[in-house]
């Protein structure tokens, strides 16, 4: 049996535009997905690794420690005081059963599915008129790792940096991730002057 895979690779959300959509959803009192988007975008992790958190893990805490799904690799995340007031509200607004419980689950009581995030993504980019082409859950990461290496100045010691929280396995594959390899495969060719 073979696996179907798909022939798009997710867009970068500009950083902002993403906050953007935080604040949309909080409005629109979408807490869970407002939540959603701001854990994934502060926190740049898989939404595979995004789904297994708890309440208890992140609610009132100044850092986490997750073994990630995927790598089996320890990581420590910390919290930033802003994402952490938001983390509370929407607490406050979602009351779950119990902290012990998964921060996304829905009204049928089962953790959401990745197909159901993208859907839903794929519906906020055309209800809130965002500008990206490919958006997905993988969007969000994409994000938190462009805003990382671009806030921390482009340098080398960033891309080495991040390459570490993303746990690749090369920097040539963090800047394919993160678009850089193309950029400045494009650059390249303005360069040349007629």
């Amino acid at each position: 049996m073979s696996k179907k895979y798909s022939r798009t690779t997710s867009d970068v959300i500009e950083f902002s535009e993403a906050i953007n959509l935080i604040h949309k959803l909080e409005k629109a009192e979408e807490w869970k997905m407002s939540l959603f988007v701001a854990v994934s975008i502060f926190f740049g992790l898989r939404v595979s690794d995004t789904l297994s958190l708890t309440w208890e893990q992140i609610l009132g805490k100044d850092e986490i420690v997750i073994s990630e799904k995927k790598t089996k690799k320890i990581r420590k995340i910390r919290i930033n005081t802003q994402l952490s007031a938001h983390i509370q509200n929407c607490y406050e607004h979602i009351l779950p059963n119990k902290l012990s419980d998964p921060i996304l689950i829905s009204q049928k009581r089962t953790v959401f599915s990745v197909q159901r995030l993208n859907v839903l993504l794929k519906e906020w980019k055309v209800k809130y008129k965002l500008n990206v082409k490919n958006f997905s859950c993988h969007s969000l990461r994409k994000s938190f790792s462009r805003e990382i290496f671009d806030k921390s100045g482009q340098t080398e010691l960033a891309l080495v940096m991040l390459s570490e929280i993303l746990n690749h396995s090369s920097l040539k594959l963090t800047k394919i991730y993160i678009g850089l390899r193309q950029e400045q495969i494009d650059d390249a060719y303005d360069l040349l002057k007629f």
